[in-house]
Protein backbone atom coordinates (compact mmCIF):
# COMPACT_ATOMS: atom_id res chain seq x y z
CA UNK A 1 0.00 0.00 0.00
CA UNK A 2 1.51 3.68 -0.72
CA UNK A 3 -0.06 6.61 1.32
CA UNK A 4 0.46 10.11 -0.58
CA UNK A 5 1.44 12.85 1.71
CA UNK A 6 0.98 16.58 -0.48
CA UNK A 7 3.65 18.91 1.08
CA UNK A 8 4.52 22.27 0.14
CA UNK A 9 4.70 23.23 -3.09
CA UNK A 10 2.43 21.01 -4.20
CA UNK A 11 4.89 18.08 -4.21
CA UNK A 12 3.48 14.86 -3.11
CA UNK A 13 5.36 12.42 -1.07
CA UNK A 14 4.94 8.58 -1.14
CA UNK A 15 5.81 6.31 2.49
CA UNK A 16 5.53 2.47 1.08
CA UNK A 17 6.11 -0.38 3.63
CA UNK A 18 5.28 -0.71 7.33
CA UNK A 19 3.78 2.20 9.14
CA UNK A 20 3.29 1.95 12.95
CA UNK A 21 -0.23 3.11 14.26
CA UNK A 22 1.03 5.35 16.72
CA UNK A 23 1.05 7.40 13.56
CA UNK A 24 -2.28 8.63 14.69
CA UNK A 25 -0.76 10.40 17.53
CA UNK A 26 0.07 14.07 17.08
CA UNK A 27 3.11 14.63 19.71
CA UNK A 28 5.43 17.84 19.91
CA UNK A 29 8.95 16.77 18.07
CA UNK A 30 11.90 17.67 19.97
CA UNK A 31 11.79 21.19 20.91
CA UNK A 32 9.22 22.21 18.44
CA UNK A 33 5.36 21.72 18.68
CA UNK A 34 3.08 21.72 15.94
CA UNK A 35 1.22 24.88 17.33
CA UNK A 36 4.69 26.93 16.79
CA UNK A 37 5.89 25.32 13.43
CA UNK A 38 2.46 26.66 12.23
CA UNK A 39 3.05 29.97 14.06
CA UNK A 40 6.78 30.36 12.60
CA UNK A 41 5.04 29.85 8.67
CA UNK A 42 2.93 32.67 9.49
CA UNK A 43 6.50 34.96 9.99
CA UNK A 44 9.42 33.10 8.12
CA UNK A 45 7.12 33.18 5.07
CA UNK A 46 8.88 35.26 2.42
CA UNK A 47 6.27 35.46 0.37
CA UNK A 48 3.94 36.71 3.59
CA UNK A 49 6.91 39.21 3.62
CA UNK A 50 6.00 40.46 0.53
CA UNK A 51 2.58 40.99 1.26
CA UNK A 52 3.33 42.93 4.18
CA UNK A 53 5.27 44.84 1.82
CA UNK A 54 2.47 45.79 -0.52
CA UNK A 55 0.34 46.32 2.66
CA UNK A 56 2.53 49.30 3.84
CA UNK A 57 2.99 50.55 0.30
CA UNK A 58 -0.57 50.52 0.16
CA UNK A 59 -0.73 52.70 3.19
CA UNK A 60 1.45 55.04 2.04
CA UNK A 61 -1.14 55.68 -0.64
CA UNK A 62 -4.15 56.13 1.68
CA UNK A 63 -1.87 58.84 3.05
CA UNK A 64 -0.71 60.30 -0.70
CA UNK A 65 -4.45 60.33 -1.13
CA UNK A 66 -5.47 62.56 2.04
CA UNK A 67 -2.60 64.97 0.83
CA UNK A 68 -4.95 66.21 -2.33
CA UNK A 69 -7.09 68.23 0.39
CA UNK A 70 -4.15 70.45 1.50
CA UNK A 71 -2.99 73.23 -0.81
CA UNK A 72 0.01 72.67 -2.77
CA UNK A 73 3.02 74.95 -2.66
CA UNK A 74 6.24 75.61 -5.07
CA UNK A 75 9.09 77.73 -4.25
CA UNK A 76 11.68 78.77 -7.07
CA UNK A 77 14.98 80.29 -7.60
CA UNK A 78 17.18 81.03 -10.26
CA UNK A 79 20.22 82.47 -11.71
CA UNK A 80 21.26 82.34 -15.34
CA UNK A 81 23.58 83.74 -17.70
CA UNK A 82 22.06 84.05 -21.52
CA UNK A 83 21.58 86.45 -23.93
CA UNK A 84 18.85 88.91 -24.53
CA UNK A 85 17.14 88.36 -28.21
CA UNK A 86 13.51 88.66 -28.51
CA UNK A 87 10.89 88.30 -31.46
CA UNK A 88 8.02 88.60 -32.17
CA UNK A 89 5.11 85.89 -32.51
CA UNK A 90 3.25 83.00 -30.53
CA UNK A 91 4.67 79.58 -30.06
CA UNK A 92 3.05 76.40 -29.22
CA UNK A 93 3.47 75.07 -25.64
CA UNK A 94 6.31 72.64 -25.70
CA UNK A 95 9.61 71.98 -24.00
CA UNK A 96 12.18 72.52 -26.03
CA UNK A 97 13.12 76.12 -25.92
CA UNK A 98 13.60 78.71 -22.54
CA UNK A 99 11.28 81.56 -22.60
CA UNK A 100 12.10 85.13 -22.57
CA UNK A 101 10.19 88.26 -22.33
CA UNK A 102 10.78 91.81 -23.07
CA UNK A 103 11.11 93.72 -26.47
CA UNK A 104 12.40 92.57 -29.64
CA UNK A 105 16.00 93.60 -30.24
CA UNK A 106 18.50 93.24 -32.64
CA UNK A 107 18.07 89.79 -33.56
CA UNK A 108 21.53 87.23 -33.14
CA UNK A 109 23.33 89.87 -30.84
CA UNK A 110 26.06 88.32 -28.87
CA UNK A 111 25.56 90.23 -25.88
CA UNK A 112 24.76 88.76 -22.49
CA UNK A 113 23.60 89.49 -19.36
CA UNK A 114 22.41 88.08 -16.08
CA UNK A 115 19.07 86.80 -15.06
CA UNK A 116 17.29 85.75 -11.83
CA UNK A 117 14.17 84.73 -10.57
CA UNK A 118 12.01 84.33 -6.70
CA UNK A 119 8.90 83.02 -6.87
CA UNK A 120 6.37 81.30 -4.85
CA UNK A 121 2.99 79.98 -5.91
CA UNK A 122 0.38 78.40 -3.88
CA UNK A 123 -2.60 76.69 -5.20
CA UNK A 124 -5.81 75.06 -2.97
CA UNK A 125 -8.72 73.19 -4.48
CA UNK A 126 -11.75 74.21 -2.40
CA UNK A 127 -14.40 72.19 -4.23
CA UNK A 128 -13.70 68.85 -6.30
CA UNK A 129 -17.46 67.39 -6.12
CA UNK A 130 -15.94 63.75 -4.83
CA UNK A 131 -12.66 63.31 -6.43
CA UNK A 132 -10.75 63.63 -3.80
CA UNK A 133 -12.94 61.42 -1.70
CA UNK A 134 -13.63 58.99 -4.23
CA UNK A 135 -9.78 58.44 -4.56
CA UNK A 136 -9.00 58.25 -1.00
CA UNK A 137 -11.61 55.84 -0.72
CA UNK A 138 -9.98 53.74 -3.57
CA UNK A 139 -6.88 53.94 -1.59
CA UNK A 140 -8.53 52.47 1.54
CA UNK A 141 -10.05 49.51 -0.56
CA UNK A 142 -6.58 49.10 -2.27
CA UNK A 143 -5.08 48.63 1.46
CA UNK A 144 -7.78 46.57 2.73
CA UNK A 145 -7.28 44.26 -0.46
CA UNK A 146 -3.67 44.06 0.08
CA UNK A 147 -4.28 43.23 4.21
CA UNK A 148 -6.48 40.68 3.06
CA UNK A 149 -4.04 39.22 0.71
CA UNK A 150 -1.62 39.18 3.11
CA UNK A 151 -3.68 37.14 5.63
CA UNK A 152 -4.60 34.78 2.84
CA UNK A 153 -1.07 34.29 2.59
CA UNK A 154 -0.53 33.97 6.13
CA UNK A 155 -3.05 31.02 6.14
CA UNK A 156 -1.54 29.19 3.38
CA UNK A 157 1.56 29.19 4.72
CA UNK A 158 0.41 28.10 8.10
CA UNK A 159 -1.88 25.44 6.47
CA UNK A 160 1.15 23.85 4.60
CA UNK A 161 3.56 24.76 7.41
CA UNK A 162 0.89 21.98 9.20
CA UNK A 163 0.54 19.03 6.75
CA UNK A 164 4.60 19.19 6.64
CA UNK A 165 4.45 19.15 10.39
CA UNK A 166 2.46 15.76 9.81
CA UNK A 167 4.61 14.60 7.35
CA UNK A 168 7.18 14.53 9.40
CA UNK A 169 5.18 12.60 11.74
CA UNK A 170 4.02 10.00 9.27
CA UNK A 171 7.50 9.61 8.09
CA UNK A 172 9.17 8.52 11.44
CA UNK A 173 6.37 6.50 11.71
CA UNK A 174 6.65 4.84 8.29
CA UNK A 175 10.57 4.52 9.69
CA UNK A 176 9.98 3.25 12.90
CA UNK A 177 7.50 0.27 11.14
CA UNK A 178 9.82 -0.36 8.59
CA UNK A 179 12.65 -1.02 11.17
CA UNK A 180 10.30 -3.24 12.62
CA UNK A 181 9.67 -5.04 9.62
CA UNK A 182 13.72 -5.62 9.28
CA UNK A 183 13.78 -7.25 12.59
CA UNK A 184 11.18 -9.90 11.99
CA UNK A 185 12.64 -10.25 8.49
CA UNK A 186 16.29 -11.17 10.17
CA UNK A 187 14.86 -13.51 12.52
CA UNK A 188 12.79 -15.47 9.48
CA UNK A 189 16.14 -15.94 7.70
CA UNK A 190 17.86 -16.89 10.98
CA UNK A 191 15.90 -19.58 11.52
CA UNK A 192 15.56 -20.71 7.72
CA UNK A 193 19.72 -20.80 7.98
CA UNK A 194 19.66 -22.53 10.87
CA UNK A 195 17.11 -25.54 9.43
CA UNK A 196 18.98 -25.48 6.28
CA UNK A 197 22.47 -26.10 7.71
CA UNK A 198 21.05 -28.72 9.78
CA UNK A 199 19.37 -30.42 6.71
CA UNK A 200 16.18 -29.62 7.76
CA UNK A 201 15.09 -27.09 4.90
CA UNK A 202 16.44 -26.40 1.65
CA UNK A 203 18.65 -23.83 0.25
CA UNK A 204 16.21 -22.09 -1.66
CA UNK A 205 14.17 -21.34 1.75
CA UNK A 206 17.41 -19.67 3.01
CA UNK A 207 17.86 -17.63 -0.07
CA UNK A 208 14.24 -16.47 -0.22
CA UNK A 209 14.83 -15.65 3.63
CA UNK A 210 17.44 -13.58 2.44
CA UNK A 211 15.75 -11.79 -0.46
CA UNK A 212 12.65 -10.84 1.66
CA UNK A 213 15.30 -9.60 4.43
CA UNK A 214 16.89 -7.19 1.73
CA UNK A 215 13.64 -5.95 0.73
CA UNK A 216 13.07 -5.03 3.99
CA UNK A 217 16.29 -3.41 4.24
CA UNK A 218 15.70 -1.53 1.17
CA UNK A 219 12.18 -0.12 2.66
CA UNK A 220 14.14 0.83 5.98
CA UNK A 221 16.32 2.98 3.57
CA UNK A 222 13.12 4.23 1.55
CA UNK A 223 11.58 5.14 5.04
CA UNK A 224 14.69 7.07 5.97
CA UNK A 225 15.09 8.76 2.87
CA UNK A 226 11.44 9.90 3.58
CA UNK A 227 12.02 11.20 6.79
CA UNK A 228 14.65 13.30 5.84
CA UNK A 229 12.85 15.00 3.01
CA UNK A 230 9.80 15.75 5.58
CA UNK A 231 12.17 17.80 7.92
CA UNK A 232 13.83 19.49 4.63
CA UNK A 233 9.81 20.74 3.83
CA UNK A 234 9.37 21.63 7.35
CA UNK A 235 12.20 23.95 7.24
CA UNK A 236 11.50 25.32 3.80
CA UNK A 237 8.60 27.23 6.14
CA UNK A 238 9.90 27.68 9.41
CA UNK A 239 13.60 27.80 8.33
CA UNK A 240 16.58 26.32 11.04
CA UNK A 241 18.13 22.81 10.50
CA UNK A 242 16.42 19.75 9.92
CA UNK A 243 18.77 17.32 11.02
CA UNK A 244 18.17 19.15 14.61
CA UNK A 245 14.17 18.12 14.04
CA UNK A 246 13.99 14.87 16.00
CA UNK A 247 10.57 14.01 17.46
CA UNK A 248 10.43 13.19 21.03
CA UNK A 249 10.90 9.28 22.10
CA UNK A 250 7.69 9.05 24.06
CA UNK A 251 4.05 9.76 21.61
CA UNK A 252 1.10 10.79 23.50
CA UNK A 253 -1.44 8.46 22.44
CA UNK A 254 -4.41 11.03 21.51
CA UNK A 255 -6.37 9.51 18.83
CA UNK A 256 -8.00 11.90 16.18
CA UNK A 257 -11.65 12.52 17.24
CA UNK A 258 -14.18 12.69 14.46
CA UNK A 259 -16.23 16.53 14.22
CA UNK A 260 -18.72 16.95 16.51
CA UNK A 261 -22.51 16.99 14.69
CA UNK A 262 -23.34 19.80 14.01
CA UNK A 263 -20.38 21.54 14.48
CA UNK A 264 -19.99 21.87 10.59
CA UNK A 265 -22.86 24.50 10.55
CA UNK A 266 -20.87 26.52 13.84
CA UNK A 267 -17.81 26.66 12.01
CA UNK A 268 -18.78 27.47 8.46
CA UNK A 269 -19.58 30.80 9.44
CA UNK A 270 -16.51 31.66 9.83
CA UNK A 271 -14.99 34.26 7.11
CA UNK A 272 -12.44 32.34 4.92
CA UNK A 273 -8.67 34.53 4.00
CA UNK A 274 -9.38 33.28 -0.23
CA UNK A 275 -12.84 34.89 0.07
CA UNK A 276 -11.90 37.80 1.88
CA UNK A 277 -8.98 38.66 -0.25
CA UNK A 278 -11.18 38.19 -3.20
CA UNK A 279 -14.28 40.20 -1.89
CA UNK A 280 -11.61 42.94 -1.09
CA UNK A 281 -10.73 43.20 -5.21
CA UNK A 282 -14.19 43.42 -5.51
CA UNK A 283 -14.41 46.55 -3.58
CA UNK A 284 -11.37 47.65 -4.81
CA UNK A 285 -12.80 47.95 -8.47
CA UNK A 286 -15.98 49.06 -7.35
CA UNK A 287 -13.78 52.40 -5.44
CA UNK A 288 -12.03 52.69 -8.88
CA UNK A 289 -14.95 52.54 -10.99
CA UNK A 290 -16.56 55.55 -8.74
CA UNK A 291 -13.00 57.16 -9.12
CA UNK A 292 -13.73 56.74 -12.53
CA UNK A 293 -17.18 57.74 -12.77
CA UNK A 294 -16.30 61.16 -10.82
CA UNK A 295 -12.71 61.98 -13.22
CA UNK A 296 -15.00 64.02 -15.83
CA UNK A 297 -16.04 66.62 -13.42
CA UNK A 298 -14.18 70.20 -13.50
CA UNK A 299 -11.60 71.15 -10.49
CA UNK A 300 -10.95 74.55 -9.28
CA UNK A 301 -8.17 75.68 -7.72
CA UNK A 302 -7.22 78.87 -5.79
CA UNK A 303 -3.88 80.58 -6.65
CA UNK A 304 -1.58 82.91 -5.17
CA UNK A 305 1.58 83.93 -6.72
CA UNK A 306 4.67 86.67 -6.07
CA UNK A 307 7.73 86.79 -7.39
CA UNK A 308 10.50 88.87 -7.70
CA UNK A 309 12.62 88.96 -11.14
CA UNK A 310 15.62 90.41 -12.21
CA UNK A 311 17.84 91.43 -15.33
CA UNK A 312 20.58 93.13 -16.22
CA UNK A 313 19.26 94.35 -19.77
CA UNK A 314 17.09 96.98 -20.20
CA UNK A 315 14.34 97.66 -22.12
CA UNK A 316 16.01 100.56 -24.70
CA UNK A 317 18.50 97.72 -25.91
CA UNK A 318 21.23 99.32 -22.66
CA UNK A 319 22.84 96.70 -20.54
CA UNK A 320 23.20 97.06 -16.79
CA UNK A 321 26.59 96.52 -14.66
CA UNK A 322 28.37 93.31 -14.16
CA UNK A 323 26.61 92.65 -11.22
CA UNK A 324 23.09 94.10 -12.57
CA UNK A 325 20.75 91.51 -12.78
CA UNK A 326 22.26 89.05 -10.31
CA UNK A 327 19.25 89.84 -7.76
CA UNK A 328 15.97 90.65 -8.31
CA UNK A 329 14.63 93.86 -8.41
CA UNK A 330 10.86 93.31 -9.89
CA UNK A 331 8.34 92.06 -8.42
CA UNK A 332 4.52 90.91 -8.90
CA UNK A 333 1.62 89.34 -7.12
CA UNK A 334 -1.14 87.76 -8.18
CA UNK A 335 -4.71 86.65 -6.57
CA UNK A 336 -7.01 84.24 -8.82
CA UNK A 337 -9.17 81.63 -9.21
CA UNK A 338 -8.56 78.54 -12.14
CA UNK A 339 -10.91 76.36 -13.59
CA UNK A 340 -10.03 73.16 -15.54
CA UNK A 341 -11.89 70.48 -17.43
CA UNK A 342 -11.28 67.04 -18.65
CA UNK A 343 -12.66 68.46 -22.34
CA UNK A 344 -12.04 65.25 -24.61
CA UNK A 345 -10.78 62.62 -22.05
CA UNK A 346 -14.69 61.56 -22.26
CA UNK A 347 -13.54 58.34 -24.60
CA UNK A 348 -10.99 57.74 -22.08
CA UNK A 349 -12.73 58.09 -18.71
CA UNK A 350 -15.75 55.47 -19.93
CA UNK A 351 -13.10 53.07 -21.51
CA UNK A 352 -11.39 52.96 -17.53
CA UNK A 353 -14.96 52.84 -15.62
CA UNK A 354 -16.00 50.24 -18.45
CA UNK A 355 -12.37 48.21 -17.35
CA UNK A 356 -13.45 48.59 -13.49
CA UNK A 357 -16.67 47.11 -14.20
CA UNK A 358 -15.75 44.22 -15.62
CA UNK A 359 -12.65 44.15 -13.21
CA UNK A 360 -16.23 43.73 -10.45
CA UNK A 361 -18.03 41.40 -12.49
CA UNK A 362 -14.62 39.03 -12.85
CA UNK A 363 -14.20 39.97 -9.39
CA UNK A 364 -17.52 38.48 -8.45
CA UNK A 365 -17.12 35.36 -10.37
CA UNK A 366 -14.00 34.64 -8.70
CA UNK A 367 -15.41 34.95 -5.26
CA UNK A 368 -18.43 32.46 -6.09
CA UNK A 369 -15.53 30.32 -7.96
CA UNK A 370 -13.92 30.15 -4.52
CA UNK A 371 -16.90 29.28 -2.13
CA UNK A 372 -17.92 26.53 -4.67
CA UNK A 373 -14.26 25.11 -4.15
CA UNK A 374 -14.11 25.47 -0.94
CA UNK A 375 -18.02 24.11 -0.21
CA UNK A 376 -16.39 21.14 -2.34
CA UNK A 377 -13.17 20.86 -0.44
CA UNK A 378 -14.58 20.22 2.68
CA UNK A 379 -17.56 17.61 1.56
CA UNK A 380 -14.49 15.93 0.27
CA UNK A 381 -12.89 16.12 3.23
CA UNK A 382 -15.88 14.94 5.23
CA UNK A 383 -16.30 12.22 3.00
CA UNK A 384 -12.50 11.49 4.15
CA UNK A 385 -13.28 11.69 7.69
CA UNK A 386 -16.34 9.50 7.98
CA UNK A 387 -14.35 6.68 6.05
CA UNK A 388 -11.15 7.25 8.03
CA UNK A 389 -13.61 6.66 11.64
CA UNK A 390 -14.86 3.72 10.10
CA UNK A 391 -11.68 2.36 8.77
CA UNK A 392 -9.92 2.94 12.37
CA UNK A 393 -12.26 0.92 13.94
CA UNK A 394 -11.86 -1.25 11.76
CA UNK A 395 -8.27 -1.78 11.28
CA UNK A 396 -6.68 -2.86 14.84
CA UNK A 397 -9.03 -5.95 14.03
CA UNK A 398 -7.26 -6.37 10.89
CA UNK A 399 -4.08 -6.01 12.34
CA UNK A 400 -4.23 -8.84 15.22
CA UNK A 401 -5.70 -11.52 13.26
CA UNK A 402 -2.67 -10.65 10.54
CA UNK A 403 -0.12 -10.91 13.43
CA UNK A 404 -1.77 -14.06 14.52
CA UNK A 405 -1.45 -15.85 11.40
CA UNK A 406 2.21 -14.59 10.85
CA UNK A 407 2.88 -16.30 14.59
CA UNK A 408 0.90 -19.20 12.90
CA UNK A 409 2.54 -19.35 9.66
CA UNK A 410 6.01 -19.03 11.82
CA UNK A 411 5.15 -22.29 14.05
CA UNK A 412 4.02 -24.18 11.20
CA UNK A 413 6.69 -23.61 9.43
CA UNK A 414 9.39 -24.68 12.09
CA UNK A 415 7.29 -27.93 12.40
CA UNK A 416 7.08 -28.28 9.00
CA UNK A 417 3.86 -28.20 8.15
CA UNK A 418 3.73 -25.09 5.98
CA UNK A 419 6.24 -23.41 2.87
CA UNK A 420 8.36 -20.73 3.75
CA UNK A 421 5.99 -19.03 0.56
CA UNK A 422 3.26 -19.24 2.93
CA UNK A 423 5.52 -17.58 5.61
CA UNK A 424 5.97 -14.95 3.64
CA UNK A 425 2.93 -14.12 2.48
CA UNK A 426 1.67 -13.75 6.46
CA UNK A 427 4.56 -11.35 7.10
CA UNK A 428 3.44 -9.49 4.10
CA UNK A 429 -0.40 -9.55 5.16
CA UNK A 430 0.79 -8.27 8.85
CA UNK A 431 2.83 -5.39 7.14
CA UNK A 432 -0.12 -4.22 4.96
CA UNK A 433 -2.82 -4.78 8.04
CA UNK A 434 -0.18 -2.29 10.51
CA UNK A 435 -0.01 -0.16 7.21
CA UNK A 436 -3.57 0.22 7.16
CA UNK A 437 -4.07 0.76 10.00
CA UNK A 438 -1.96 3.48 10.64
CA UNK A 439 -3.48 5.30 7.41
CA UNK A 440 -6.65 4.50 9.12
CA UNK A 441 -5.90 6.99 11.91
CA UNK A 442 -3.76 9.27 10.18
CA UNK A 443 -6.24 9.77 7.66
CA UNK A 444 -8.46 11.06 10.78
CA UNK A 445 -6.04 13.97 11.67
CA UNK A 446 -5.49 14.78 7.70
CA UNK A 447 -9.58 15.01 7.07
CA UNK A 448 -9.67 17.15 10.11
CA UNK A 449 -6.82 19.55 8.69
CA UNK A 450 -8.65 19.48 5.24
CA UNK A 451 -11.74 20.62 6.79
CA UNK A 452 -10.25 23.38 8.84
CA UNK A 453 -8.57 24.49 5.93
CA UNK A 454 -11.80 24.68 3.58
CA UNK A 455 -13.23 26.89 6.79
CA UNK A 456 -10.37 29.02 6.96
CA UNK A 457 -9.58 28.30 10.18
CA UNK A 458 -7.27 26.13 11.95
CA UNK A 459 -7.72 26.74 15.85
CA UNK A 460 -10.02 23.80 16.15
CA UNK A 461 -7.76 21.39 14.23
CA UNK A 462 -5.16 22.59 16.71
CA UNK A 463 -7.69 22.36 19.61
CA UNK A 464 -7.92 18.62 18.89
CA UNK A 465 -4.74 18.02 18.34
CA UNK A 466 -4.07 19.51 22.18
CA UNK A 467 -1.93 22.70 20.69
CA UNK A 468 -4.00 25.31 22.12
Amino acid sequence: MTMDWMVSGGRTMKFTGVTAALICALPAWGQIRLSEVVSRAASYDAGIEAAKEKTAQAALGILTARTAYRPTGNAVGQVNRATRNNVFGMLLPNGGYAPISGPPLAANAGTNVWGSLVGFLVSWEPVDFGQRAARLKTAEAEMEAAAKAEQERQFAARASAADAYLCVLAADAAKKSAEASLERARKVEEMTRALAKAGLKPESDWARARAEKAAAETQVVEAERAARLARVAVTEWVGGDWSAMNPSAEWAAKPAPALEPGADAKMASLPHPLIAARQALVQTALAREKAASLAWRPRFELQSALYARGTGANADGTTGGGASGLGPNVYNWALGFTATFPLFEGPRLKAEREIEQRRIREGRAGVRKAEQELTAQAERARAALDAAVKLRGIAPEQTGAARANFEQSRARYQAGLATLVELADAQRTLAQAEIDEALAGLAVWRAQLALAVARGDLNPFLEMAGER
